[in-house]
């Protein structure tokens, strides 16, 4: 372990027990995950926290009055405060707990993510790249920094850092779903469908891989395992458009026409200017107000 591993170690130890102290119970497993730094917010490699409140709010504010030279305090309501839909408060105190402590990864990275959701990607990715300048081992930054390059079409440096990420974290969902993604745009199609089995079994949030990986298995011809995924995906989100679209694409190829147009009505039903959906259901000569199998 490099000297800076170490002291980051012994910060995290320092930060946790900082938390369970100081943190109402109110708090619960949304309080630790902030303080733990997980810094991606809502992503498929993390469980779904509590939806913030505004006890939640008023616990962090209360602690901060307590301690407000304690960057890891703002850090952790910044989080709380992006989470409940507040990116201005978010962001005055990502820069606050920064301004504390201006060698704070953590701190650079949630608020590169925070820019990366509002389409900053110039600043998010000024400042997971500080984040990686200051703790090169820090893999979510690597998934978030990968992730922008990936937007971008800078498909080496994107390559470069989600393999950087697996490499320190192999248990990151959220790498191989990003490198599955960035596979698929390069139609390497059986290497992303290997990418998404993997973070399959690394989290609990499947959803979008299910649809991701079914893309990738229509591309190759495999419309049976492309079908599959897909009813997994429509009854874990039944207003998932892209994925009941899809499912009738994939029950299309397969030559189950009732299934198809069942899939594209339901589509329709969420969305009826939804193109691929439209022409799709015309495809298989579906009718308006008719009742179609879908299982």
């Amino acid at each position: 372990m490099t000297r800076l591993a170490a002291v980051q170690s012994e910060r995290q130890r320092r930060v946790m027990r900082r938390c369970r102290s100081l943190l109402l119970p109110a708090l619960g497993t949304l309080a630790l995950a902030a303080c733990s730094g997980l810094a991606n917010l809502g992503a498929p490699d993390n469980d779904a926290p509590i939806p913030p409140s505004q006890s939640n709010l008023t616990s962090l504010t209360e602690v901060i009055q307590k301690h407000p030279d304690d960057p890891q305090a703002y850090n952790m309501r910044g989080s709380v405060l992006a989470d409940a839909g507040n990116p201005e408060g978010a962001l005055a105190d990502f820069n606050k707990a920064i301004s504390l402590d201006a060698n704070y990864a953590q701190a650079y990275a949630n608020r590169g993510l925070l820019y990366r959701q509002n389409g900053k990607l110039d600043l998010a990715l000024a400042d997971y790249s500080k984040a990686l300048s200051i703790d090169g081992n820090y893999a979510t930054a690597y998934v978030g920094r990968g992730t922008i390059y990936r937007q971008q079409g800078n498909t080496v440096q994107a390559l470069a850092d989600f393999n950087k990420a697996i490499a320190l974290r192999p248990d990151t969902a959220q790498a191989y779903y990003n490198r599955g993604l960035l596979y698929q745009s390069q139609h390497q199609h059986q290497f992303a469908v290997d990418d998404f089995t993997t973070a399959l079994a690394l989290t609990t949030q499947k959803t979008d891989l299910f649809v991701a990986r079914a893309l990738s298995y229509l591309a190759i011809g495999d419309a049976k395992s492309a079908a599959s995924d897909l009813d997994e995906a429509v009854q874990m989100q039944p207003q998932n458009l892209q994925a009941w679209a899809s499912r009738g694409l994939a029950y299309e190829r397969l030559g189950q026409k009732d299934k198809a147009a069942g899939s594209y009505a339901k589509a329709l039903n969420i969305n009826d200017k939804y193109e691929p959906a439209k022409a799709g259901f015309a495809r298989v000569g579906g009718k308006i107000g008719q009742t179609y199998q879908t299982f």
